[in-house]
């Protein structure tokens, strides 16, 4: 809900405040502050509404989801770049359903932005690889499909790779 740099500036008076409490030798009210503080600094690199975004997407609620990140006004200047990244990654799994094209755009900049997580790398790449074998380019759909091979470190995206594995073959 608040820019980035100013949830950094609320930590910050937080911060500067429970500190005083320490000072004046009012030692919970300090601790309870300075948790208090910790809420704001981890929104600053979990933007609350991608949060609540992949919640919904969770429940397969998709326009719920749409919901959520149309609230993000301008995701360039209120995101850090990963989260920039994530929400891209959302937008691409909601168009994979509607538009390929549009799906394919947010997939590459979210790759391109960045995710944190091993497993959204690859199943980003995974969705990818199935647009390309969509449309007939099986070179890069080989490729896109090693890379998240690779990345699938827990085995939680085997099923899907072999299945895609096979379907080239038919190509």
């Amino acid at each position: 809900m608040f820019n980035k740099n100013i949830k950094l500036i609320i930590a910050g008076l937080i911060i500067s405040y429970g500190i005083y409490q320490f000072i004046e030798g009012y030692i919970g009210n300090g601790i309870a502050l300075i948790l208090l503080s910790t809420v704001f600094i981890f929104l600053y690199f979990r933007n609350e509404l991608i949060l609540m975004a992949f919640l919904r997407m969770r429940k397969q609620d998709m326009e719920g989801t749409q919901k959520w990140l149309s609230k993000i006004k301008n995701p360039e200047s209120a995101l850090i770049k990963k989260q920039q990244g994530y929400y891209n990654y959302l937008h691409g799994i909601i168009f994979s359903q509607k538009n390929l094209t549009q799906a394919e755009k947010y997939f590459k900049k979210a790759l391109k932005l960045g995710l944190t997580m091993d497993y959204d790398l690859a199943m980003a790449k995974l969705s990818l690889a199935g647009i390309s074998m969509q449309k007939r380019r099986k070179r890069e759909a080989t490729q896109l499909l090693q890379e998240a091979k690779k990345l699938d470190k827990n085995n939680m995206l085997t099923d899907q790779i072999k299945m895609m594995q096979q379907q080239m073959k038919k190509i």
